[in-house]
């Protein structure tokens, strides 16, 4: 065979696409698989033939440090195509979402259902799986931020955890760092609280401002915040779905009809433009409102507003999620 022959034939390899049995298929590479280990496996699968020039040209060309990980591969890709893509990174990535509004618990029921994260923390107290992610945390609640978070599949759900965590702490360092000084919170901690009670408050999002300034003037007057989530957060498995008067009126660390001031803790985990509102509550004097039945609230400054407010929407019935409807009893 001649070196013209040799040439011919080794571009006609490089040049042909993997024989894939489908249009589409996936790859992972292993942690530490070296490029001939790869076009070994490409060769036992069928899709390439004669796997020493394809190293050869790869080396040539430096394409040899291919990354761990899954790849989607497309039928009509040739052995060079799909090695640079690996080599530069071009992973499949999967997500987990974190919904602004949940729970700790409601996050890692997230986690859970997902097939493509190695799990670990399955059977854990919360508490437990709180210690792993950061030590230095004494309640777990409210300090993971909302958002969707991309992975590789096989990563472990502590991770998503500890990434979620890291991205609160520098988003609400970033927004303290800005607050306004008409906030009424006194640290972070405090904001994230508020933040969270806002979070649970709003249906449209453009009365997240709106909410954080009543609750703020109330806390700045000595009001009772009177808020329905928290009171369900303090309910914990007591509420089924139904707020009752039962529960209004019994006192927990977490019932601001019986208690003033901001709960102890986060009542869930709010995303950055809950925490921008607890920070910079808009200015105004309302200091009541109510569901409107639409997601949207009815503003009252007075007390005899609010109960007239209060008579026009009390058809509506109330939304599990969030709603504020203090009684004639507010701040007494």
């Amino acid at each position: 065979m001649t070196v013209l022959t040799l040439v011919s034939l080794a571009q006609q390899q490089l040049q042909q696409p993997l024989a894939l049995s489908a249009d589409s298929t996936t790859y992972r590479v292993p942690a530490g698989a070296s490029l001939k280990r790869v076009l070994a496996d490409f060769t036992a699968k069928g899709w390439i033939g004669y796997p020493r020039v394809h190293e050869l040209w790869l080396r040539y060309n430096k394409l040899t440090t291919i990354q761990r990980g899954e790849y989607a591969i497309k039928q009509g890709q040739t052995s060079g195509e799909v090695i640079a893509m690996m080599v530069s990174g071009e992973k499949i990535l999967r997500s987990v979402q974190f919904i602004e509004g949940k729970t700790f618990a409601d996050f890692l029921l997230v986690l859970a259902a997902s097939p493509d994260l190695e799990q670990s923390l399955i059977g854990l107290t919360p508490e437990e799986v709180m210690h792993r992610v950061a030590a230095d945390l004494d309640f777990y609640e409210g300090w993971f931020f909302p958002d969707t978070y991309l992975f590789e599949s096989g990563t472990r759900d502590l991770e998503i955890l500890k990434l979620a965590h890291k991205r609160m702490v520098t988003v609400l360092a970033s927004e303290w760092a800005e607050k306004s000084p008409t906030t009424v919170v006194q640290s972070p901690y405090e904001a994230l609280i508020l933040a969270s009670i806002i979070e649970k408050e709003t249906g449209a999002a453009f009365e997240r401002p709106m909410i954080a300034g009543v609750f703020s003037r109330r806390l700045s007057i000595d009001m009772r915040l009177q808020t329905d989530p928290t009171v369900i957060y303090g309910a914990g498995d007591s509420y089924t779905g139904n707020l009752t008067r039962r529960h209004l009126r019994t006192d927990t660390a977490y019932n601001t009809y019986t208690r003033k001031g901001l709960p102890p803790t986060p009542i869930a985990n709010p995303g950055r433009e809950a925490i921008f509102a607890a920070l910079n509550p808009e200015p105004g004097e309302s200091v009541f409102f109510v569901a409107k039945g639409d997601g949207t609230h009815q503003f009252s400054t007075t007390l005899k507003e609010h109960n007239a407010a209060v008579r026009r929407y009390q058809r509506f019935s109330r939304r599990q999620d969030y709603q504020s409807a203090p009684s004639s009893e507010a701040g007494q």
